[in-house]
């Protein structure tokens, strides 16, 4: 962590910053400044079989309550991300990372995924491509369920495209059920080399395409948990 300010960022440097494993954010959604991390522990969700979904979340996945997509409304996506909600009065996301971001999405460096009731926007989660390391910013939900089902989706969907890297920052409580767990700083920094330079691209799939990779992923079997492949290793 760093308390070096940030008063003005690039989508150039942003992606600079992200390649050497270094990531800002605001003290509050309502500061004008940002900082610096670079954590000594680094949180990761595993891409291979250490990824779990409990059986109630397969149950709900398998009932299709909502639709998901890929890079409908990100904009809507990380303004809600950076919204408060109840157990969430502040957040880290002011108007300069909502901005950035906005411009790695134009640019394909940064990505949504929406879950839908109707036409209502419910859920989702947002987050940044580089190499096939994919970086996990905010997520967030409006009714039961929304934003794991965007993560599961999201884990399906690296898989499927070759993601190797899918790194959280910081374990939470949230997380460690689906199995996320911790590396030092530079192991991190030495499987984020790696991914960095292996080029991947997270494409564009039909609605239609869900439920097939859903079914590759795993999710629709009855067994402990999803099985998914390629690797992340944990040292």
């Amino acid at each position: 962590m760093s308390n070096r300010s940030l008063p003005f960022l690039t989508p150039d440097m942003l992606m600079r910053a992200y390649s050497i494993g270094v990531f800002p954010m605001a003290d509050s959604a309502e500061g004008n400044e940002l900082r610096w991390f670079d954590p000594p522990i680094r949180a990761l969700i595993p891409l291979d079989d250490a990824f779990h979904v409990s059986r109630r979340l397969r149950k709900t996945i398998r009932q299709k309550p909502y639709q998901v997509t890929l890079n409908k409304a990100f904009g809507d996506v990380i303004r809600a991300c950076a919204a408060p909600s109840e157990g969430r009065e502040t957040t880290w996301i002011n108007r300069q990372i909502v901005n950035l971001y906005s411009s790695l999405h134009y640019r394909g460096q940064a990505h949504s995924i929406e879950v839908w009731e109707s036409n209502t926007l419910i859920g989702g989660l947002y987050g940044v491509s580089l190499g096939s390391a994919f970086f996990g910013e905010s997520m967030f939900s409006r009714r039961t369920d929304a934003s794991k089902i965007a993560l599961v989706y999201l884990v399906t969907l690296l898989r499927r495209c070759g993601f190797t890297l899918l790194d959280t920052q910081f374990q939470t409580e949230h997380l460690t059920q689906f199995g996320t767990f911790e590396i030092t700083r530079a192991n991190y920094h030495h499987f984020l080399k790696i991914a960095a330079k292996n080029p991947t691209e997270l494409k564009q799939i039909k609605t239609d395409e869900w439920d097939y990779l859903a079914g590759v992923a795993g999710i629709a079997d009855a067994g402990a948990g999803v099985v998914l492949h390629p690797v992340t290793h944990k040292s």
